[in-house]
């Protein structure tokens, strides 16, 4: 990705997490998801939790969620098998409120969350035991 080319998507992106969210969306997403997250994806509960039990997540597992947003399902996933997390996204904005929501689900000391693009991952290779990246176009 070029510079240009990132800059034109975190404007993009920072524009689409400063839209506030609001009691039609909180239904919404409580139909479709089954959680209130501040979601702006699709994948539901059920599916979050086959993820935690497929990538065996559980304490002393490491889970790269690249592309987090607002940090569902990887603030879920940490909050529900007790891993720790790693989120990454451009909007600051949204790893923001994903901060606001793990220190709300008392998870704060457990996960990092890194601006990056999709692509463009800092992490050593075989840094995590575990990577999502649901709803996301890397």
């Amino acid at each position: 990705m070029t510079d240009r080319d990132e800059r034109e998507a975190r404007a993009r992106f920072e524009e689409r997490y400063g839209i506030p969210t609001g009691d039609a969306n909180s239904r919404i997403e409580r139909a479709v998801i089954g959680a209130v997250w501040g979601a702006n994806g699709y994948t539901t509960v059920d599916q979050a939790d086959q993820l935690g039990r497929l990538l065996d997540l559980a304490p002393r597992r490491r889970l790269l969620d690249v592309g987090t947003g607002r940090g569902w399902p990887g603030l879920y996933l940490a909050s529900r098998t007790g891993c720790a997390l790693v989120g990454t996204d451009m909007p600051v904005d949204a790893l923001a409120i994903a901060a606001r929501r793990a220190r709300v689900e008392n998870i704060d000391d457990r996960v990092a969350l890194v601006a990056a693009g999709g692509a463009d991952q800092p992490f050593r290779a075989r840094s995590f035991d575990a990577i999502v990246h649901t709803d996301v176009l890397c």
